[in-house]
């Protein structure tokens, strides 16, 4: 999900000043953002490692952790954070130090309400333009969906979060039966159209928060589908093939490839790459076969046809 271009941020104050907390947590309230503050850096980390936070706000000189010691753990393992650091010595830290440590600003003690909510408000604006550059970039122009390069990116993610917390990751490619004729015959816009369509589909018929989109190429497109035993991920094949044979969309059809991740081979990158050649070969398969199917390999494994020709499934 998105979080460019929101109104309200949670922000993390660090201080074991009660009375600077105090301040800390009205401004940032005031300025209509939630506000979480922590008496040290030990006690930010506990709070880090239970909620997500977007900026924190940390004082220097603390008890049991300090301000250095924060931002260096917070930008070594969480860098989509910003941190703004407080200190009232001037002279013994500079700003060139903090920045250099990762740091998106410094303010110095005794300072202004004003100056503050305008440090505060310029990293939020800079955080909403890092997320719509990320945006553009990761995104697929004509559909909307995420581009193939952020599907690389997110695969490998996927995968290493399926093999540490142990569960069921498949990955299903479809493309559109004969589309080259379709845009012959239909024109290139008709053609944009139909891509456009599908992609709604597939959006709003996969596994909202679950499941992940992409254009994959051309004509092709790609679902992630993460926490699903077999059954499940093809129940979300099913339902956007059904859908899409339900639209007004003309004479098209959807030709589908899945395949679940399998570890055991000597690198992560080769069982990405066996997931995708299988989830391909599948695909492949189907047209093969005439198209307008699903082909799935793994438990079960089996083709489905089209309910206009064979509505059974066929073990092969």
């Amino acid at each position: 999900m998105d979080k460019e271009n929101r109104s309200t941020y949670t922000i993390l104050s660090v201080d074991d000043d009660d009375e600077m907390l105090g301040l800390l947590h009205e401004v940032v309230s005031q300025l209509g953002h939630t506000s979480v503050t922590a008496p040290d850096g030990m006690d930010a980390l506990e709070k880090l490692r239970e909620d997500h936070f977007d900026i924190i706000i940390t004082d220097i000189n603390m008890p049991r952790m300090d301000g250095i010691e924060l931002t260096k753990r917070v930008k070594a393992d969480l860098d989509d954070i910003d941190v703004l650091v407080v200190t009232g010595y001037q002279a013994e830290y500079r700003y060139t130090d903090v920045i250099e440590l990762g740091a998106s600003d410094f303010i110095s003690k005794p300072f202004n309400v004003n100056e503050l909510e305008a440090k505060i408000n310029r990293i939020i604006r800079e955080r909403e333009l890092r997320a719509e550059l990320k945006r553009l970039s990761i995104r697929d122009g004509l559909t909307g969906l995420y581009n193939r390069r952020y599907f690389d990116e997110n695969l490998k993610r996927e995968a290493s979060r399926a093999f540490r917390q142990h569960y069921g990751l498949f990955l299903l490619l479809v493309d559109v039966d004969n589309f080259k004729d379709y845009n012959d015959r239909f024109g290139h816009q008709k053609g944009d159209d139909l891509l456009k369509e599908l992609a709604r589909l597939m959006m709003l018929y996969s596994r909202d928060n679950v499941d992940s989109v992409y254009r994959y190429g051309g004509d092709e497109f790609a679902v992630i589908i993460p926490h699903a035993k077999h059954k499940q991920a093809m129940m979300v094949a099913r339902r956007l093939r059904s859908k899409f044979n339900a639209s007004n969309l003309g004479p098209a059809s959807l030709s589908m490839g899945m395949a679940q991740l399998e570890g055991g081979l000597k690198t992560l990158e080769s069982d990405l790459e066996n997931l995708l050649r299988t989830a391909d070969q599948h695909l492949y398969i189907a047209k093969n076969n005439g198209g307008d199917q699903i082909r799935a390999a793994g438990e079960n494994s089996h083709l489905e046809n089209s309910p206009y020709n064979k509505s059974t499934y066929q073990s092969h």
